[in-house]
Formats: structure tokens, sequence, C-alpha cells
């Protein structure tokens, strides 16, 4: 089965991004940084927030989209607030990449209008600009993951001082 893709196009905010790597490292997605960035990957807010699972991370870095584009054939889901379709609309097959956008700007619009069809979002009341970034991704991830009944991962935890019946 291949692995899950996760995208940041040009991140703007490093405790976003290490919430992000978090969850790619805690559920085996791979993580793919397109610049530019808004910080270094040596900052020490990127680093915190992703903790003690840098080691478990399959992280990528590219220069831009044309870059992204170049070295990856897809398939493709771009998760935007302007999109005519829900996230759960869609079945995520397996090596499929989840592409996020910019915190303050999203993806760009040339490129959500040329993937109509691949274009996802996540409901929100009308008032609600969008959900924080490292949200948006954690709620991608679990469904593409609930959609293949969360293969390769644990789906029971223990108890340190007591057992399960």
């Amino acid at each position: 089965m291949k692995p899950l893709n996760i995208v940041l196009v040009e991140p703007q905010i490093p405790q976003n991004t290490g919430n992000i790597s978090r969850t790619c490292a805690a559920t085996g997605a791979r993580l793919h940084l397109v610049g530019p960035m808004g910080f270094t990957v040596d900052d020490k807010k990127l680093k915190r927030a992703g903790l003690d699972y840098w080691h478990l991370l399959d992280i990528t870095y590219y220069e831009g989209l044309t870059d992204f584009f170049a070295r990856n054939e897809g398939p493709f889901y771009y998760f935007t607030t302007k999109a005519p379709q829900r996230y759960t609309d869609v079945a995520y097959p397996d090596g499929a990449y989840l592409v996020f956008g910019r915190e303050d700007a999203g993806l760009p619009e040339a490129l959500l209008v040329e993937n109509q069809e691949a274009c996802v979002r996540l409901p929100m009341i009308p008032d609600a600009r969008s959900l924080n970034l490292s949200n948006t991704v954690a709620v991608g991830v679990y469904e593409a993951l609930r959609q293949r009944d969360f293969a390769g991962l644990l789906d029971t935890g223990r108890l340190r001082g007591y057992e399960w019946k």
C-alpha cells in the first residue's frame, strides 16, 4: 500500500508545520514542503511542535510548485475553503496527495480552477473564514486513513496501571 502524502504549499507558521509534521509521523504519511516558506526548517518553534517525532518523519522539500509537480504524479486533492464539494465526497486512493495552501492565502486560484473536480472543503458556518491549517490537515489525513480502515495503524491502546476487560 502506498503511503498518504501531505503537501504544504508555502507554509508560513512554524508551529502549524510542526504540528502537521507530528501528525504525519504518527500516521506514516509523507510530508512534502513546497517553498518558499515563511520560516527555516531549523526554527525552534517548528522543532518544538514536532517534539521527538522527527526521526519518524519522511519529508521532502521543493523550491516551488513547478518543482513539486515535476517530481510527483498524484492523484492530487486540493483542500480549500472555496471548493464546491466536501472532503468526505471523495474516495482517496493509495498514494493520494492532499494539498494545502498558505495559512494566509490558501492555494493559487488558477490551480483550483484547473482542478475543480479535485477540490474539497471542510463544511463550516458561513461567517467562519477557515479552520487552523494543522486542524484541517488532521481532518483530511484521518478521513483518508478511515477509508483504508486505518491499515497499518494501531487501533487499540494500553493503560499504564490497568488492563482492559
